[in-house]
């Protein structure tokens, strides 16, 4: 019997709060851990300070003016790909599909390991163009190799694919990273996964 029948129902989207390994579609206070600090400038103080504006307008739920303050930030600093992102996450929140894919192009021109942007883009096209969502997905996992939710989300794909050897090894992936994903596994792969180790096995911590 092929897997695919058993978990259908699976829902589409796997949003984990919080940490490097996992993503949720959420907007990004500066570019991410890693990139190099551009030297202070007046150009770069404005372009601060209008970040900091939408993302306070985010925060009092005013997506409008948000979205009005990322285009000025782009019209000072075009190729700004936190603002390009957020611009994506504001447009996938309220489901404007091809407006979030423009935005997280742009994004990614300016840095094509961009992790949260393709593995967003990639949950927008997990149904309409799978295989378009694999490759995405892929460049995630490369930027990024113990993004737990990605493996979880490519697990979901290959084995919609029926490549269920694969899907495993990406299940297997995602709950090494993360093992509170265990959960989240099609039943029918859960065999091929080895649960987290309860409290008592896995000892204290701390």
């Amino acid at each position: 019997m092929k897997r695919r029948t058993l978990w259908a129902g699976l829902a589409a989207t796997v949003a984990v709060a919080g940490g490097i390994a996992a993503w949720a579609v959420q907007s990004h206070p500066a570019p991410p851990a890693g990139s190099k600090a551009a030297p202070t400038t007046q150009k770069s103080q404005e372009a601060g300070a209008l970040l900091a504006a939408a993302l306070l307008q985010e925060q009092y739920h005013d997506s409008a003016g948000a979205a009005r303050t990322y285009r000025r930030l782009l019209d000072l600093d075009p190729h700004n790909k936190t603002a390009w992102y957020n611009l994506g996450v504001l447009a996938q929140r309220e489901g404007r599909t091809a407006d979030a894919r423009a935005a997280y192009d742009k994004a990614l021109k300016v840095d094509p390991a961009y992790a949260s942007a393709l593995y967003n883009e990639a949950v927008l096209l997990k149904s309409s163009e799978p295989d378009r969502a694999v490759t995405l997905l892929k460049r995630a996992i490369a930027a990024t190799p113990r993004a737990s939710t990605a493996h979880l989300q490519l697990g979901q794909i290959l084995a919609k694919k029926d490549r269920d050897h694969e899907a495993a090894a990406e299940f297997r992936r995602a709950v090494a990273a993360d093992p509170s994903l265990y959960s989240a596994v099609p039943e029918p792969f859960r065999d091929d996964v080895s649960p987290p180790p309860t409290s008592s096995q896995a000892g204290d911590s701390r």
